[in-house]
């Protein structure tokens, strides 16, 4: 062959920029070297084995096309991946080698990698984690809600990489704690595996980044960067949804962190099998772990984080105040939050003292209408105004039987509508103890399906209960 191989290469550029976007062939193939032309085997330099990767992943087809077009029918294309300074060859498009499973890992030095997440100008010294160390496991209280989620989490961050929960998928509606979850574990990883480089990033962030890469024609640095981490943590990964391009890079980095035993954390407001616009290849791999969710606290877990924040903040919150907030903040974890801050911020203002009516003032900057708490004591007032009795009657030894039906009909109505555990239930009763509640409302249930006119009280009660706390 008496054509070099750069004369040779510049050609196979010539017809492969034809058949691709200018953007792909500006990122894929203007940082190609050929380096060597034997007999029909084309030899050229790639930067990393990520890259060499990507092109037998995508350009296969359309590079054994074009070498057999420029080599005659016996063209073939070998890779030589740059490490440290020392090639190493791997046969390639058209090769009849299969022995591309040996070829060792690039090693990278750090300080020769652009950091994404570093000002151009300001020298690096080490990958900051980007976590927020307000968010520990100490602060994230726990509960039905969410124990599974938690508690992989702290299986995680003593073992990362190490378990099972690798992806560990966290989803949730907005509000609900994902991201301080998140932080805690990287938190929790940072001081006790100190030699683990960790780093948190929201999908937004992860885009835009890429993006930039693109632009700058520096992928490679951008890949190289995150093939350094340990420990991953990926916020919103539903907003990687539609973006192909960006999808096929995390595709890649997720997969060489996965396989180096790298630990992921990622978070979404959706389970996977529910992520749309997302390739099915990630959602393959975001249900290879553990997939927890985060769900609605109940009213016992809303009031200890109200009661946990208010200490961290140095102030001791009324017991009737913390009830209240709890009771009418249901759904949203940071908007409870956020009404915290708010009557910290009247109350140390404006000199006031925090109580019933302060909380009322408050709250209704958050939610639309504020509804009184539904508490025992309240449904034995309707209940004997409804039998024309005393709640003493209520709590009282009295066997009448019109008497036993209230009480009974009360017990049944606040297990239904109220937070509280059988044995509370039995106190605000004359101190009976849980076996006489579930006693009660299992006669309650007896008489509805039997007794139609007992049912219409029932109901009625019920009714005017609900009309009272909305009113």
């Amino acid at each position: 062959m008496d054509q070099g191989y750069e004369i040779i290469w510049q050609k196979c550029l010539k017809i492969i920029k034809k058949n691709i976007p200018a953007q792909s062939f500006k990122t894929w193939f203007e940082p190609i070297c050929p380096v060597a032309l034997n007999d029909s085997v084309l030899t050229i330099q790639v930067p990393n084995k990520f890259f060499y990767e990507w092109l037998e992943e995508h350009y296969v087809n359309l590079l054994k096309m074009t070498i057999r077009q420029e080599l005659g029918e016996k063209g073939q294309l070998e890779y030589q991946i740059h490490v440290n300074n020392k090639n190493k060859r791997i046969p390639g498009a058209g090769s009849q080698d299969t022995s591309s499973n040996q070829i060792e890992k690039p090693g990278f030095e750090t300080d020769q990698i652009k950091n994404p997440f570093v000002i151009p100008g300001i020298k690096k010294i080490r990958i900051d984690a980007q976590l927020n160390p307000t968010y520990l496991f100490e602060n994230f209280i726990e509960g039905d809600c969410n124990r599974l989620a938690r508690s992989a989490g702290v299986a995680v961050a003593k073992k990362p990489g190490g378990t099972a929960f690798n992806p560990l998928f966290i989803f949730g509606k907005v509000g609900l704690g994902k991201t301080h979850l998140a932080h805690a574990i990287g938190n929790e990883i940072k001081q006790k595996s100190p030699n683990k480089t960790t780093l948190y990033v929201s999908s937004e962030k992860f885009t835009n980044q890429f993006i930039e890469s693109l632009k700058n024609n520096a992928v490679n640095d951008f890949v190289n960067f995150y093939q350094l981490i340990d420990v991953l943590i990926v916020d919103d990964i539903q907003f990687l949804s539609n973006k192909q391009k960006t999808q096929d890079i995390f595709f890649h980095i997720f997969n060489q962190l996965h396989q180096n035993g790298k630990q992921l954390i990622l978070t979404s407001d959706r389970p996977p099998k529910d992520l749309i616009g997302v390739e099915e290849r990630l959602i393959s791999r975001f249900k290879w772990g553990l997939n927890a969710d985060l769900q609605v606290p109940d009213l016992e877990t809303r009031m200890a984080i109200v009661e946990s924040k208010m200490t961290r903040e140095g102030f001791a919150l009324p017991g009737e105040v913390t009830e209240f907030i709890s009771y009418n903040i249901k759904n949203n974890i940071r908007e409870l939050e956020g009404v915290l801050i708010s009557l910290i911020a009247q109350s140390s203002l404006n000199r006031r003292e925090i109580n019933i009516d302060l909380a009322k003032e408050v709250i209704q900057n958050f939610v639309s209408e504020i509804s009184k708490e539904v508490t025992v004591e309240f449904i034995q007032k309707m209940v004997a105004e409804y039998y024309d009795l005393k709640v003493e009657n209520l709590k009282g030894k009295t066997r009448k039987r019109s008497i036993v039906i209230a009480r009974q009909l009360s017990m049944y109505l606040a297990k239904n509508m109220t937070n509280k555990s059988l044995k509370v239930i039995g106190d605000n009763f004359g101190g009976r103890d849980h076996s006489t509640v579930i006693y009660s409302c299992k006669a309650v249930k007896d008489l509805l399906d039997t007794d139609i006119l007992f049912k219409d009280t029932v109901e009625t009660i019920e009714k005017k209960i609900k009309m009272s706390v909305h009113s």
